[in-house]
């Protein structure tokens, strides 16, 4: 029988546990959810500027100065979701950062939306901005951005380095349960839609971003066989993506690094801030190395 004393003891590992890794956890989530809701980013009039492209306006926002580095954001998300990564990387880069199409202030009143329709806007984006070509980091449906990104407009990309990107949207490449949470949403729009009751704006949106996890990316090894930029590909050992996926996608791009976080889901730049911008910079900033025979041993 467990003695009181014994109990205590327990009791007491379990709330150290909870101190030093998941209330870091709860406190690092609170301290971000704050921080996108309170920040201006994504509603910075001194920084911000719509553009005419493809057949809508586009949202995007540029700090600081120094070789331009475009960040993407992830499905549902916006500008805001950078609240990390702007502040750092502004010291060093021209970032811009945009609402992809249909969403934040990018407003899209078409039905279809596509990976490749966004990968085109952010191509059309940089040269109307008159640039050349730029550093990218995507998040999430923005590294699939990314790689198409890469894949379609390889001028436009110098370097490329994606967090929690997949290729295709089923089991073997995200995990079962989130797949499964993910199609019983869709199953509930899908229902929602074949109804004839009134829809809203809203609504319509959502439902655009569910179809988008459900039926997207079809992205295949021998389209990132083509992508020339250097990449660094990162993932979550626990990540919405599996880190066998996250392999995958690394072993068939022909120039790339390969970077999986331990103790992380998929928000490996928030949860591991510090130590991604950093990682992140030093790939941006540093010589692509070719690796191979005796190179393999340091």
């Amino acid at each position: 029988m467990m003695t009181k004393t014994t109990l205590v003891y327990i009791i007491f590992l379990c709330s150290c546990f909870v101190a030093l890794g998941q209330k870091s956890l709860d406190e690092i989530k609170k301290e971000y959810d704050s921080l996108t809701i309170n920040s201006n980013y994504g509603n910075n009039p001194d920084t911000g500027k719509y553009y005419d492209i493809r057949g809508f306006k586009m949202y995007c926002e540029t700090y600081g100065e120094g070789h331009p580095l475009l960040l993407i954001h992830g499905n549902g998300a916006s500008i805001s979701a950078f609240v990390k990564q702007i502040p750092f990387f502004s010291k060093k880069y021209k970032v811009i950062v945009a609402d992809s199409r249909n969403h934040g202030k990018s407003v899209d009143k078409l039905d279809s939306l596509s990976y490749e329709m966004m990968a085109d806007d952010y191509a059309a984006l940089l040269s109307q901005m008159k640039i050349d070509s730029a550093y990218v980091l995507g998040w999430s449906d923005g590294g699939v951005n990314g790689l198409l990104l890469a894949i379609r407009h390889p001028e436009k990309v110098k370097k490329l380095a994606v967090t929690g990107a997949n290729l295709q949207p089923d089991s073997t490449a995200v995990s079962p349960d989130v797949l499964k949470r993910v199609a019983k949403t869709y199953n509930m729009f899908e229902k929602m839609f074949s109804a004839k009751d009134a829809k809203t704006p809203l609504d319509s949106i959502v439902y655009k971003y569910i179809k988008l996890l459900v039926e997207q990316p079809n992205i295949t090894v021998e389209q990132l066989h083509n992508i020339t930029a250097p990449t660094l590909v990162i993932g979550g050992d626990h990540d919405v993506i599996k880190p066998d996926h996250t392999l995958k996608i690394f072993h068939n791009i022909p120039n790339s690094y390969l970077w999986i976080l331990p103790n992380s889901g998929h928000y490996t730049l928030v949860t591991h801030t510090d130590e991604f911008n950093k990682v992140a910079d030093d790939f941006f900033t540093t010589k692509y190395r070719i690796i191979e025979d005796r190179g393999r041993e340091f």
